[in-house]
């Protein structure tokens, strides 16, 4: 017999949830042990409510979340609505549900890094603009005008490139700095492959955009590249 929790015995080929006894139900388990003590598939099935004949909520849950691979509940910020919908037992409905849940999490995760935000730490700047960043699917190169004071004034996604390319020159960088009255900027792109090193392309970029900064009276902070959960700063690794 298949369980939801080997540890709690949880049977879980049985199709309707109602059938289940109370202790199994994903509801209930939250209601009685506490959200934290719910898996993935247990929590997700409370949000989509309902499975379809022959697989109850838990299952239709498991296999949405068997969809998105290794990257798990982070996967679902990668699946459009219209994958989703191409599964069996998700509707419209339970598609714009799971979305919005992917949403939620994102700027909560995002909320909770502003609070240690300071613009002159990688870390807290990774931390600030990983959600933002980590789930797109090309390469976006984003700029972040800072005012003498080395304050935050602006920030603009310059450009979305291919899956291994972001297609922003100098000038234009050059031209957003100067439209945002900027003394320095910082750079953030991502790599869709998850893996943050820096490639050739990325040092020698960074080092034409220094050279251009330096001539032009705007200096450039750091290029900061964003990663699966993780991230490089060139300025760190001394390769600026």
């Amino acid at each position: 017999m298949a369980y939801i929790n080997e540890d709690k015995k949880m049977p879980v080929n049985q199709w309707n949830i109602k059938t289940l006894p109370p202790e199994c139900r994903p509801d209930e388990r939250l209601e009685i042990y506490g959200a934290e003590a719910l898996s993935d598939a247990e929590l997700l099935a409370v949000i989509i409510r309902t499975g379809f004949q022959g697989t109850n909520s838990v299952r239709l849950a498991e296999s949405i979340l068997s969809y998105t691979g290794a990257r798990g509940l982070s996967g679902l910020c990668h699946v459009s609505v219209e994958e989703l919908m191409e599964m069996r037992g998700v509707g419209k409905v339970k598609a714009f549900q799971i979305k919005a849940v992917a949403e939620l999490t994102r700027r909560i995760a995002k909320q909770s890094a502003k609070q240690s935000f300071v613009i002159s730490n990688p870390h807290t700047v990774a931390d600030y603009y990983m959600e933002d960043l980590r789930h797109r699917e090309t390469e976006c190169l984003m700029l972040l005008s800072l005012n003498g004071k080395g304050a935050l004034i602006g920030e603009k996604i310059l450009s979305i490139g291919t899956v291994n390319s972001s297609l922003a020159s100098p000038r234009e960088i050059f031209l957003e700095a100067f439209k945002q009255k900027a003394v320095s900027i910082l750079m953030l792109h991502n790599h869709p492959s998850g893996d943050a090193t820096p490639s050739r392309q990325d040092v020698e970029m960074t080092e034409r955009v220094k050279k251009s900064g330096e001539l032009l009276g705007i200096t450039l902070v750091d290029h900061i590249i964003i990663g699966d959960n993780t991230y490089v700063s060139l300025k760190e690794k001394n390769l600026m």
